[in-house]
């Protein structure tokens, strides 16, 4: 019989992880025989325990929603922003509450964390200290904007006063997303290895089962803690950013991820996934299509895509609910639908296939993808960008001799064959008894005048 476990969720607000606090956590697992753990979606450590050991964990675990934010990418995806980290903690402490909705805080300029994935959307404005509020009911996918932008100072008292309104589902004044809040197109960083910025580095991790090795992490966290320089974040994308890392200490790290064999650098093709936590059908799935694309060579860069998730992808691959739950799973279908614009913070989607076989899925995708680069690519730039790199070059004036007594010419490129003078030799070359070929007029009666004037 196997062994009964539980789900277990710690929160780190913001995705902001303190390497002592993790640690200590990490001591507990591996004191309760645990060898790995998860990354969820809302930038928390998640922890398949036994019955047993959960009392372990009882002082850590989280009952609420993450506080998800998008303060891991500000400095290395983000930059030129007025929400700095002080500001970002300050919003935290007002969020200080254990909130049964899901809350965000981003900037406006990010295209790494979700936008509206909460029900709660805090994102920054373009003032400093002004911020637009999104906010959706439980259980619905409809955004509404609160109809003018807040203060700062104003956060925490909005928000606990609108918990109790979204959770009883009381009527609350909002208008279009789209009022005044532009959405940034949608470009995800790649968010994998070794980068250098400012004098510093920050380090990438992913995993491609979603599992970190609980000795990894550990000793992770001790580089973090001796250096004093690591600052850790957990992402939305369930993997690591270490930020802060000096030169001098770049060997620790290659040592540590060679002693346990963790590859930084993963096709982009599959690090721009959302997937359920805890969901290994979708992981499945998710390798299913991306053999697909490299099969295919195809491009996704620009795209996001989402198995079973609403709220977040440019593409969104759905399990259909099967008429009878022991259908096999080769007869399961898919529905694949995407957003009008194929930006993932959408909260639209339209239909694109229904009833579609698993192993039909890589070429519907595929074909979809296409279809988003045809969309984006209507106009070449490039004939623009020519002219108005492209100096004009003045026409070069022609010059030509004229008898003014029968008009005739003299043009150096003809030259004068009746005369043998040939091609090419300019008027001053030639011989002072030259006379015009017409009327004899002498040489020195011609005049120079200007083609132009001769053929307008």
């Amino acid at each position: 019989m196997l062994k009964k476990t539980q789900t277990i969720h710690i929160n780190f607000t913001g995705g902001i992880i303190s390497p002592g606090y993790l640690l200590s956590i990490l001591e507990i697992a591996e004191t309760a025989k645990i060898s790995e753990v998860r990354f969820g979606q809302r930038q928390q450590l998640i922890i398949e325990v036994s019955a047993q050991t959960a009392l372990l964990f009882a002082d850590h675990v989280s009952t609420t929603p993450n506080i998800i934010s998008a303060y891991p990418a500000t400095g290395i995806f983000i930059s030129n922003t007025w929400l700095s980290e002080g500001i970002y903690k300050d919003v935290f402490e007002m969020l200080n509450w254990e909130s049964k909705l899901k809350i965000n805080v981003c900037d406006s300029r990010n295209t790494f964390t979700p936008f509206f994935t909460g029900h709660l959307n805090w994102i920054a404005g373009t003032q400093p200290n002004y911020w637009h509020l999104v906010f959706r009911y439980p259980k619905s996918n409809q955004l509404f904007a609160w109809p003018e932008q807040l203060y700062t100072n104003h956060i925490g008292e909005l928000s606990r006063q609108l918990e109790t309104q979204l959770l009883n589902h009381e009527p609350i004044q909002g208008v279009p997303v789209e009022k005044d809040l532009q959405l940034p197109d949608f470009h995800l960083p790649y968010y994998e290895g070794f980068n250098k910025y400012d004098q510093y580095y920050w380090l990438g991790i992913y995993r491609r089962n979603e599992y970190f090795p609980v000795s990894f992490l550990k000793g992770l966290c001790h580089i973090c803690l001796e250096t004093k320089t690591g600052q850790l974040y957990a992402t939305p994308w369930k993997s690591l950013i270490i930020r802060n890392i000096e030169q001098e200490h770049r060997p620790l790290w290659d040592y540590l991820l060679g002693k346990y064999g963790i590859n930084v650098r993963h096709a982009a093709n599959e690090l721009n996934w959302q997937i359920p936590d805890n969901n290994e059908d979708a992981l499945v799935l998710k390798r299913h299509i991306i053999r697909h694309f490299d099969s295919a060579d195809v491009r996704t860069y620009g795209l996001c895509f989402s198995v079973g998730h609403h709220c977040f992808g440019s593409i969104v691959i759905t399990q259909q609910e099967a008429k009878y739950k022991t259908v096999l799973k080769g007869q399961l279908r898919y529905d694949i639908s995407y957003t009008p614009d194929f930006n993932p913070n959408s909260g639209i989607l339209i239909n694109y296939r229904s009833g579609v076989a698993k192993e039909h899925l890589g070429p519907y995708i595929t074909a979809l993808c296409k279809y988003f680069y045809e969309r984006h690519n209507t106009n070449d730039p490039l004939p623009g960008y020519v002219a108005a790199h492209t100096v004009a070059i003045p026409p070069v004036e022609k010059y030509v001799h004229q008898c003014p007594a029968c008009l005739s010419i003299y043009d150096e490129q003809m030259g004068d064959p009746d005369q043998s003078i040939v091609p090419n030799t300019p008027f001053e070359q030639l011989p002072d008894q030259y006379q015009c070929a017409l009327c004899e007029g002498p040489k020195a009666d011609f005049k120079q005048v200007s083609y132009a004037t001769l053929t307008a």
